[in-house]
């Protein structure tokens, strides 16, 4: 078997532009994948273009090959627009593996060590009595871990004051303890807009244990400023979602630094990559807890990476990605797709991940411009988004 194509497709799915990848090979047997690095799909689709003159023709089945050969082959390795290209790559060759030999991609990964993924939920930006009412919600839909995010800022302009948001989080947070007692998991995503000293002030506010994670509290460019507010908080940090590699994650993992790795597997390089990162993690008691806000393809592939690490905590999803997805062009051109059962995803049996895409839909609702919120505080100095 030899690889004939690789097809990107930049494409408007649910509410934000994917690239969906397809690997065509000589013998009709096909995989996908999905990159990561939301908002810059175009830039990824140029590094896919140039990799195709590399491997298209090489065997299907060396992956670990296949992921070194790109890798190492260029002056200029790594990095976060080459990594998303190698995540989608690596992804649909686990699918055309699993489905020429007739088995689930976890299969690939050792096996799976628990037939349920979990997941957790989210319930939007803090807006008191209406966020503990819809974090109540998920509870009684079955979630155990629920995510909240920061209070909303100030809008006109996309205004956003850290420490104005601080002290509003903080006191709701409490609250929101107090109202959904101490046997759910509650976690805000500050997704980088602090400073290390608006951290610490933030987690200061609160008892300890209100919270159980903080997710992305500051930029992720120096570990040793995590590993100064590790020593000003006792408050486990979930961090690595925008990590393009093992040696991203090495310090965090290796310093003690956190607790959870928001690994994404459309970002760090596949599944060659997030196995290795997974293995290492085990060694230091870290749990994956996996970033996952892309499309289905990113979701049936973590299910299956989720299904095969004995150190998983849980699974991102959107709760209501059923009713979103239903009745939409999405629906139509994935006809075969995770669907939760509850709060949790089943693991499937078939063979490659297990996904199906309608090749015909793709360009019906292509590309669209889209970026993201562009930040600033009242000053006019931009922050972080």
């Amino acid at each position: 078997m030899k690889i004939t194509a690789i097809k990107p497709f930049p494409v408007w799915v649910g509410h934000r532009n994917q690239l969906i990848v397809k690997i065509e090979t000589d013998e009709g047997i096909f995989g996908w994948g999905e990159s990561g690095l939301s908002g810059r799909e175009k830039a990824v689709v140029g590094a896919i273009e140039h990799f195709a003159e590399i491997f298209v023709g090489l065997d299907p089945f060396k992956i670990n090959h296949i992921w070194q050969l790109l890798y190492r082959s260029q002056y200029f390795e790594g990095g976060r627009v080459l990594a998303a290209a190698q995540s989608a790559i690596d992804i649909a060759l686990h699918d055309i593996k699993g489905k020429a030999l007739g088995v689930p991609v976890y299969q690939l990964l050792g096996g799976k060590v628990r037939d349920m993924i979990p997941t957790f939920a989210s319930t939007g930006a803090i807006n008191g009595q209406e966020t503990i009412d819809a974090a109540k919600a998920l509870m009684a839909r079955g979630w155990s871990t629920i995510r909240f995010f920061p209070a909303a800022w100030d809008n006109p302009g996309d205004i956003f004051e850290p420490r104005e948001s601080v002290g509003k989080s903080a006191r709701f947070l409490i609250e929101a303890r107090e109202a959904l007692g101490n046997d759910v998991v509650l976690g805000i995503d500050y997704h980088h807009r602090l400073s290390v000293a608006e951290t610490a002030s933030f987690c200061q506010k609160m008892p300890s244990g209100t919270i159980d994670f903080l997710e992305e509290p500051i930029r992720d460019e120096t570990p040793e400023a995590y590993e100064s507010l590790r020593k000003l908080t006792d408050v486990p940090f979930a961090i690595g979602e925008e990590f393009a590699s093992k040696w991203q994650f090495l310090p965090y993992i290796e310093r003690g630094i956190h607790q959870f790795n928001r690994i994404d597997l459309c970002n760090v390089g596949g599944f060659t990559e997030a196995m290795k990162v997974a293995g290492w993690s085990e060694a230091h008691y870290v749990d994956l807890m996996p970033h996952n806000p892309l499309g289905p393809i990113c979701t049936a592939a973590t299910i299956h990476l989720s299904a095969a690490v004995p150190n998983f905590f849980a699974l991102e999803t959107r709760a209501n990605a059923t009713d979103l997805y239903a009745g939409t062009p999405t629906a139509d051109l994935f006809p075969k797709m995770p669907v939760l059962d509850g709060a949790v995803f089943t693991v499937p049996d078939g063979p490659g991940l297990g996904i199906e895409v309608n090749e015909k839909l793709l360009n019906t609702d292509s590309f669209r411009n889209w970026q993201a919120p562009m930040l600033t505080r009242r000053d006019g100095s931009v922050t972080n988004w």
